[in-house]
């Protein structure tokens, strides 16, 4: 038996993974522990749980993996420094003591971290890593790879083949010019979080034109025919400061960033819209030139571009590949997974057999919990709940629930690795009901109310409701897909009547859409998981008893936390926000709880909650 650990740390989504003899054990971020959203710090606990999980002491480990390559990386940053000198003097000062003090003596950090273990350390290119995350676990015997992110050590962007137990990156884009750091800078123009808000502008995005797409290509980029380009770096100050963007770049577009929780103007939208706009049509140049160079029917993707669902929805209906199939954990995180997976497979050359569905096992490889233990501390906490010995009589009550326009929290299994909430650490909700997206947003979420929320739909209905052929799965909620025609409604209008052709803005939020309402963004378009009875089980009969009370085969789904704070983890955190917002049922495996039963429960704000727990 051949056990090898993972670990991806000190950038942003830390994380750690265990195999054994090639099979997916164990892997979780480190925030779903500390409570620190994005944690960069080395990931102890999750290390300490997956050996835990897997009942394998630091001894017996016999290889780890690191994800990435420190000192290639620290010669591109000081070669980035002494290129931009004296300019880059501020954020060389602030970027080398972490460099001095662990990023440099990196192999030593990781034997203290582990208590000594003595097994041998593999360093793996960054893209590499995500390669191996992209083909290793995917179900094809061949496919072309392209990774797509900020910046590994010195690529950005990376395409080759996988082949059986091989993968081989032939071409790359190199730093500074990047996909992944272009989208960064408007988002941290917007106003929004870098390495967090790159959702936000997605989700802004079809509230807006993309009036300025021309502007950005003209001025910002040149972009070739295969996709690859180079950034007039005159508009950027990510090289020597400690911004994303240049005084150059806010003459450019009109002004200086958008102060964070200032309101959202249309030229804010805009710009998102055309941000948005170009990365989809590099996306797809790329896809169209991998096609061309490689030959390959099947595509397989990873790096934090490919969590833009929108830009993979298009590579799949406009694209020339058969398949495609995109890393869950596409990050840093899943970065942990794909070294170990590269060590078995490439390194140690052990056979690789694709499974039919993947080798992710729906992506539910966290931590999960008996119902033992979710009782014993129930009672200590004094919870009012109501326990079902059959699981039919649970999904009843639920499915009662959310059909009288309840919020529900439902936790159940092992907790999802990636940033998706994918039925395991979820927030349920009735799709018909039009206010159901303003509700969760604000009053659960305590987010933005222009978020849009996902459907989960059950599979084999997925095709009646959206625009995708029948049999075609998105298990892992990474393609956004439009709403059938056959669902949406003849005049849109909002709720006081006004036609849905004379609103702009975030006016347009209000307006009825479609028969699912709650998960029809404003372009028509929805990010759509399929759930299925294989990957998902319990989750996969609820849509199904929903089915059947309702004749809606879909539900909202979202991530179980509040903006700010990682996804929920374990009963206590669940149970936590359940209280801490205006949840109504929480489900904790086999119990049902009701909000207005608990004693002592009282509604909190956003602020109010993160203080209390540390979270922000």
């Amino acid at each position: 038996m051949t056990t090898i650990v993972g670990i991806s740390a000190y950038y942003h989504d830390s994380a750690a993974a265990l195999i054994k003899d090639g099979r997916i054990v164990a892997a979780a971020q480190e925030e779903r522990f500390s409570r620190v959203k994005h944690d960069h710090n080395f990931p102890k606990r999750a290390l300490a749980w997956c050996l835990e999980y897997a009942g394998v002491e630091p001894g017996a480990i016999d290889y780890i993996g690191f994800y990435d390559k420190p000192l290639v990386k620290f010669g591109r940053l000081l070669e980035t420094y002494l290129a931009y000198a004296p300019r880059g003097f501020r954020s060389f000062v602030k970027a080398i003591p972490l460099w001095l003090n662990k990023k440099l003596r990196l192999r030593s950090e990781i034997r203290r971290e582990m208590c000594g273990c003595q097994a041998p350390i593999v360093f793996a290119d960054h893209h590499e890593s995500h390669a191996a995350s992209a083909f290793f676990p995917s179900p094809f015997e061949q496919a072309a790879i392209l990774t797509l992110d900020g910046v590994g050590e010195w690529a950005t962007a990376t395409f080759g083949i996988g082949i059986g137990n091989r993968i081989e990156l032939t071409h790359e884009l190199r730093f500074p010019h990047s996909l992944g750091l272009l989208y960064s800078a408007f988002t941290y123009y917007l106003g929004f979080k870098v390495n967090s808000g790159e959702y936000k502008v997605m989700g802004l995005a079809p509230y807006g034109r993309p009036v300025y797409r021309d502007l950005i290509l003209q001025r910002l980029l040149d972009v070739k025919e295969d996709g690859s380009f180079r950034m007039d770096m005159r508009y950027f100050n990510y090289c020597q400061g400690l911004t994303m963007t240049s005084r150059r770049f806010h003459r450019l577009f009109g002004g200086p960033p958008r102060q964070p929780e200032s309101p959202l103007t249309e030229r804010h939208m805009d710009l998102a819209a055309s941000i948005q706009a170009v990365t989809e049509e590099i996306v797809l140049r790329m896809a169209r030139h991998v096609h061309r160079v490689t030959g390959m029917k099947n595509l397989v993707m990873a790096g934090g571009v490919a969590l833009n669902c929108v830009a993979n929805g298009r590579v799949q209906r406009e694209g020339p590949f058969e398949r495609i199939w995109v890393q869950p954990a596409a990050g840093d995180a899943g970065g942990a997974l794909g070294v170990a997976l590269f060590i078995w497979h490439h390194l140690l050359a052990r056979p690789r057999v694709p499974l039919h569905l993947d080798a992710m096992h729906g992506a539910w490889l966290g931590p999960g919990f008996s119902c033992e233990q979710i009782q014993r501390f129930l009672d200590e906490k004094g919870a009012v709940y109501h326990l079902y010995d059959a699981e039919e009589d649970l999904l009843e009550a639920v499915c009662c629930q959310l059909e009288q326009g309840k919020v529900v929290g439902w936790f159940h299994n092992r907790m999802e690795f990636g940033p998706r909430a994918l039925g395991a650490r979820s927030i349920l909700g009735d799709p018909r009901d039009a206010r159901m997206q303003s509700v969760m947003n604000l009053k659960i979420k305590y987010r933005e109310s222009f978020r849009p929320f996902a459907p989960c739909v059950l599979a084999e209905c997925a095709h009646e409701y959206f625009d995708v052929p029948a049999g075609e799965d998105s298990p892992y909620m990474l393609f956004v897909a439009p709403v059938k025609h056959e669902q949406r409604l003849a005049n849109p209008r909002s709720a006081d009547g006004v036609p849905e052709a004379e609103l702009v803005g975030l006016a347009r939020l209000k307006v009825k859409r479609s028969t699912i309402p709650a998960v029809t963004h404003v372009d028509y378009s929805a990010r759509l998981q399929t759930v299925d009875e294989r990957r998902h089980g319990r989750f996969y009969r609820l849509l199904q008893r929903f089915y059947q009370r309702t004749g809606c085969p879909v539900l909202i789904n979202t991530s179980f936390n509040v903006r700010g704070e990682p996804i929920v983890c374990t009963p206590q955190e669940a149970y936590r926000c359940f209280m801490a917002t205006q949840m109504d049922v929480l489900v904790l495996e086999n119990y049902l709880l009701h909000k207005h039963q608990q004693p002592a429960g009282r509604t909190v704000n956003r602020q109010e909650y993160l203080a209390q727990f540390a979270l922000d």
